[in-house]
């Protein structure tokens, strides 16, 4: 066993408690805790005059203790313990509370390194909080503490000593894995000096090239990674070859629009591939509609006609059904089968589509998650779309691929990504972008309003009723909560019903309700049935009503950029001027700046690249997800040059070394096996 492997509880200081206590951390052995990063550090390094800080700042001090120790006693079973302190310049007290015994640990005349917050009182300055040590030669310069995300049971200090313990033991256990060529190349801090230095800087210096060494690191395993999986793809599974193509033109000839200049483009590039003797493993990329689904289906046709069946995968049922009937009636005129897979079918039904499926008789089938379980088997699967691939992880994609033999894989997102994310995210994948809306689509009009305006929302939701358009209105949760102070969509719809909207149709749909009332209660709006629809996000991907030409999202600064352009995409689809209307309940600077970004921008690319600059990519996409390792301290955003030197750096790489033969990459190669076989998401042979 690697040393690295082993289990926390085993390292000086734990014992099977604490390790209980750790596992909360995600620290379950070694590995996890050198990696499990500190959030922040106390950087004890930089001394500043008294006069320099603010009142309530944290800072660092050089102090002389210029008197005895005095105790107040205010009240019973309290004391304030005041030691007399100066910096040369100014004069201040050391202040603790009933910890009287701590007076013991002064001199007077002595200089002492003080780490404390700067408060007045009484008309005296004074520093509470107090963290110090005696300045000698070892410590004159001072020093840059650790500050962990932590959970109950374990503290800052017990949690920074237990990383001591294991770097005192394991400390020469720790591997290099990066080739000799690129450490040389940019001066790379060895990797267990990396570690040390990440959790133990002796100055700001250090921490810098430690972390910067870490952050290279992970985005060079995990470039290579994807490049090893995209050539592990197109090495091993030779393609299906897919050569027919007039019905597919005849259809696209028979669309009453054309299609946009985009849309042509991806097309062709999709048709090159799928003639290919290379299995095809392609991303589109589409603002809301830009007509993803519509390229997605020409392609599937293509696939029909070569003899193939194809499959498409949707992350709900409502889109998957949306899918279905949008499909069926575009293919009405022409000799193609669709079937319907969801798990809302009842058994008869079901088996019905999978007979049908085995014999060959279902041409193109659509579905949920429903369509990778067990029992789903297709007679001859040549081509796979996972629609709203955000929603998948790389397992699920495979999962569905592996349903056939080395089927073309076609992978749509309507999230837009910037590119260079994408080939982090979707590394595996060529990358196509449909970066052109159709004609004639009306710009959505977007306003960001305070509390204050609701009643003037409602009553222009009231006149557009009245004229005969419908209205979303969206809210972040299901049920009240305690710690939030925002409205439930229960408690919004009931509140709604019995005030403004007391004589208009409205209904509530959540994601906790059952899928077959989900169903019908879309279906009602979609028919008009309903003039409004209170919902929480499930309405963020695929219902399309093109009556309904406004959008009311409350709170709208708890939404992500993306998923507000997300939500706003639900309207415009019709011939009606639309409205987008951002409920802003927040007055702070960041959530100001964001809803200006949505007021000024239509284009979904530009908005998720504001989104990562705002809120980062950690709230922006989480890794995990999307079936590769988890970035532990680089930042996809803030980090991008690092990114981008570790994209350069494996395709050097790879060019020299293509199966990573040479002994000096065989460390990195093996880490990144292991990395990525870990997620239990992908097997390299």
């Amino acid at each position: 066993m690697n040393d690295l492997d082993i289990e926390v509880q085993y390292i000086k200081g734990v014992g099977p408690k604490r390790a209980r206590l750790l596992k909360k951390l995600g620290i379950n052995n070694l590995q996890e805790l050198l990696y499990y990063i500190p959030k922040s550090y106390d950087d004890r390094t930089i001394f500043k005059k008294i006069d320099e800080c603010h009142i309530g700042e944290k800072s660092s001090f050089r102090l002389r203790v210029i008197g005895s120790a005095t105790t107040l006693r205010p009240k019973r079973n309290m004391s304030i313990l005041k030691i007399p302190v100066t910096d040369g310049m100014t004069n201040a007290y050391l202040i603790w509370f009933n910890q009287e015994y701590i007076k013991f640990q002064f001199e007077s005349n002595k200089t002492y390194l003080v780490n404390g917050i700067k408060k007045v009182a009484g008309g005296e300055i004074q520093i509470t909080n107090v963290k110090f040590e005696e300045e000698n030669e070892n410590n004159k310069n001072g020093e840059i503490i650790p500050v962990y995300g932590l959970t109950d049971g374990i503290s800052n200090k017990v949690l920074g000593n237990i990383v001591l313990n294991a770097l005192s033991v394991y400390y020469n256990s720790i591997p290099e894995f990066i080739p000799k060529s690129i450490m040389d190349k940019y001066k790379m801090m060895d990797r267990k000096e990396a570690i040390k230095n990440i959790h133990f800087p002796p100055n700001r210096d250090t921490l810098i090239r430690a972390k910067n060494r870490l952050i290279l690191e992970e985005f060079l395993t995990l470039q290579l990674g994807l490049s090893m999986i995209k050539k592990q793809n197109t090495d091993k599974n030779t393609g299906l070859n897919m050569g027919e193509e007039k019905i597919a033109l005849a259809f696209k000839e028979s669309l009453p629009f054309k299609l946009t200049n985009a849309q042509e483009n991806v097309l062709g590039e999709i048709f090159k591939d799928m003639k290919s003797d290379k299995q095809m493993n392609r991303l589109v990329q589409g603002d809301v509609g830009s007509g993803k689904t519509l390229v997605a289906l020409i392609a599937m046709i293509k696939a029909v006609e070569s003899g193939y069946q194809g499959a498409m995968m949707a992350p709900t049922e409502i889109l998957a059904s949306q899918h279905y009937a949008s499909i069926s009636n575009f293919l009405k005129d022409f000799d193609i089968n669709i079937g319907l897979l969801i798990g809302s079918l009842k058994k008869r039904e079901k088996d019905e589509v999978l007979t049908k499926l085995k014999d060959g008789d279902i041409d193109i089938l659509i579905g949920t998650h429903a369509l990778i379980q067990e029992g789903v088997d297709f007679k001859k699967l040549g081509l796979v779309v996972t629609d709203e691939q955000h929603r998948f992880g790389v397992k699920q994609r495979a999962d569905l691929s592996n349903k056939g033999n080395n089927p073309d894989i076609l992978v749509m997102t309507a999230t837009p990504i910037p590119r260079t994310l994408a080939l982090i995210l979707y590394g595996d994948l060529d990358i196509s972008i449909i970066d052109e809306l159709p004609p004639g689509r009306k710009e959505i009009e977007t306003y960001a309003v305070g509390l204050e305006a609701k009643d003037r929302i409602n009553s222009f939701i009231n006149k557009q009723i009245q004229s005969g358009r419908q209205c979303y209105i969206v809210c972040p949760l299901i049920e009240e909560s305690e710690k939030l102070d925002i409205k439930s969509a229960e408690e919004l719809y009931e509140d709604l019903k019995n005030n403004d909207f007391k004589d208009i149709a409205m209904e509530l749909l959540h994601g906790k309700m059952k899928s077959v009332d989900k169903d019908e209660i879309m279906s009602r709006f979609k028919n008009g049935e309903t003039s409004i629809l209170i919902s929480t996000t499930v309405i963020e991907v695929g219902v399309d009503v093109p009556n309904a030409n406004i959008i009311l999202i409350y709170n709208a600064e708890r939404f992500g950029l993306a998923q507000l352009h997300q939500l706003r995409g639900r309207v415009g689809r019709g011939e009606h001027q639309s409205y987008c209307i951002l409920l802003n309940a927040s007055n702070n600077k960041i959530s100001r700046e964001r809803m200006r970004v949505m007021q000024s921008s239509s284009d979904g690319f530009v908005i998720s690249e504001k989104d990562l600059e705002l809120r980062g990519p950690g709230e922006f996409f989480g890794t995990r997800q999307h079936g590769i390792p988890e970035l532990k301290i680089a930042n996809l955003f803030t980090d991008m040059k690092i990114l981008k030197l570790a994209q350069g750096e494996i395709e050097e790489l790879l060019d020299r070394d293509p199966q990573l033969r040479e002994n000096e990459n065989q460390a990195i190669k093996m880490e990144v096996i292991n990395k990525f076989n870990n997620l239990g998401n992908i097997s390299f042979n």
